[in-house]
């Protein structure tokens, strides 16, 4: 029996022992690891490279949030800093061509690495992927709202007067970076990522504007 309570005893120690030392031990930082784990993970390969992997800090806040709402007064503070980097049109002129809008808003073709090269592979705006466009579409994300009657349902009935003004410029601010009004949104930064340059910001502008455009319809 003597032996027995001795085993016991020198079990129970070792066990404090070791939950002693795994309390003392530092937590890892996983931060620093999962950071680690994806450069080492992925590589430049064309026109896709590593640089995508930085994050600013909008996009560091949200994913430390990983999808919990951000303490309001940080969220504010992102949605400001965003704000101050819309850029309006260099020559005033915010609406171009619908039908090329509409060709933008169904290709999701853009920055993959088989592609040669930024400069001859112009990206698409994917924005089918998210959203409804016009009432025809049969297949289309809803990640987003749907933007069917985007522009009537606004009153623009003529996007160039000055009465259609203040939505004309929301909605440029939003395709340029729409973290400027939502801190965490999902939605890529158009203009300010550099994924679709001016003209082709204007051209998806009309699809959602343009009165004849299948949007309004």
């Amino acid at each position: 029996m003597h032996n027995k309570h001795l085993w016991i005893a020198l079990g129970a120690g070792t066990t404090a022992l070791l939950a002693g030392c795994a309390a003392l031990a530092p937590a890892p930082d996983y931060d620093a690891l999962t950071a680690e784990m994806m450069k080492t993970s992925f590589r430049d390969q064309g026109i896709a490279t590593v640089d995508r992997l930085q994050q600013d800090p909008a996009n560091a806040a949200c994913s430390k949030a990983a999808g919990a709402e951000l303490p309001s007064a940080t969220a504010k503070a992102i949605e400001a800093a965003n704000l101050k980097t819309v850029k309006m049109p260099s020559d005033g002129k915010f609406i171009g061509d619908w039908k090329a809008g509409e060709k933008l808003a169904q290709n999701g073709r853009g920055m993959t690495w088989n592609e040669k090269s930024a400069a001859t592979s112009a990206n698409g705006g994917n924005c089918y992927n998210c959203h409804q466009i016009g009432k025809a579409e049969i297949s289309f994300g809803t990640i987003g709202p749907s933007l069917y009657q985007y522009g009537k349902l606004r009153g623009v009935s003529d996007p160039q007067s000055a009465a259609s003004r203040p939505i004309v410029e929301y909605t440029w601010a939003k395709l340029y970076n729409s973290k400027a009004f939502i801190a965490c949104s999902d939605m890529p930064r158009f203009g300010h990522a550099g994924l679709l340059d001016e003209t082709q910001l204007k051209n998806v502008m009309a699809l959602l504007l343009d009165p004849k455009s299948p949007v309004n319809q």
